[in-house]
């Protein structure tokens, strides 16, 4: 029984960063009605800014705000200069983008930082003292941090005039547009949230994966399918989905496939939510009339 509520914990502390890179993935959607595939490479290139701060000898909480303020700011130049352009061209060409920005991103954290995989810091101490051996302190931390910046964000959509600009937008772009807001200027807002929380999931993720250039390509598979499950216009949803996918990896790698077929979890969540509820479980139904 304690074996099982380790990994349930465990599950959800990996989920939380799930639930983070979901979460910029359904900000994206939700203004551009993009899938953004370059979102975990922003993600990684990111926390590689992070290392390199420490390194510089900067405290671990200073670097990590710092990274967070300049991947917001890398956020919004992105959609500013290359994903602007492209906004009105057609779908493959925007996909062509999104691909090109993910192996631009990855070339240069292997050019800039190395292949050579580094050890990243974990800000929490080694004991959790919390609940005996059943969490680290990490998880307990991933855990905590995730639910902060999710309410710190519910709170900014739903109580900002921003935030209100910002569900106008991805509501109706054109009649946002007729009232006086400055659309662009909110998707590149769009932008630079994604980003910055895509940072904080790389921080958290990069102590228990790693720190290469391919660090995110498996929690970006898993992240998606968190979305989809979730419902890809529907952020609560995609934190309901991260947790539930992490939850279902962890237990299910652990107990029943094994620990090398972990990914095939999300694929087959992935093709199951297509198949069955393409909407999720708290997405909109979209109509149309022909």
């Amino acid at each position: 029984m304690e074996s099982f509520l380790q990994q349930l914990i465990a599950g959800l502390a990996t989920g939380g960063i799930y639930a983070s890179v979901a979460l910029a993935l359904v900000m994206i959607y939700q203004t551009t009605h993009h899938v953004s595939f370059a979102q975990g490479e922003i993600a990684m290139f990111s926390t590689y800014l992070a290392w390199a701060m420490l390194q510089a000898g900067l405290p671990y909480w200073v670097a990590f705000f710092l990274t967070v303020v300049l991947s917001f700011t890398l956020g919004v130049l992105i959609e500013r200069v290359i994903v602007r352009p492209v906004e009105n061209a057609p779908v493959l060409s925007v996909v062509v983008v999104f691909i090109g920005l993910l192996v631009i991103f990855n070339s240069l954290a292997g050019w800039i930082f190395t292949y050579t995989i580094k050890t990243f810091p974990s800000p929490f101490p080694k004991q959790s003292g919390f609940a005996g051996n059943l969490i680290s302190a990490h998880d307990l931390g991933a855990i905590g941090v995730t639910l902060t910046v999710v309410t710190l964000l519910w709170a900014f959509i739903r109580f900002t005039s921003l935030g209100l600009a910002l569900r106008a937008v991805a509501q109706n772009p054109a009649s946002s547009k007729l009232v006086g807001i400055r659309v662009g200027w909110i998707l590149a807002l769009g932008w630079g949230l994604a980003s910055a929380i895509g940072a904080i999931a790389g921080m958290l993720a990069a102590p228990v994966v790693y720190l290469d250039p391919g660090m995110m390509s498996g929690i970006l598979i898993y992240a998606f399918a968190a979305a989809l499950i979730g419902g890809i216009d529907s952020p609560g949803g995609a934190v309901f989905g991260g947790f539930l996918v992490g939850v279902l990896e962890n237990l299910l790698g652990t107990y029943v496939i094994g620990n090398e077929l972990k990914l095939s979890v999300a694929l087959v969540l992935i093709v199951g939510v297509l198949l069955v509820r393409p909407s999720g479980l708290f997405g909109r139904v979209q109509v149309k009339r022909v």
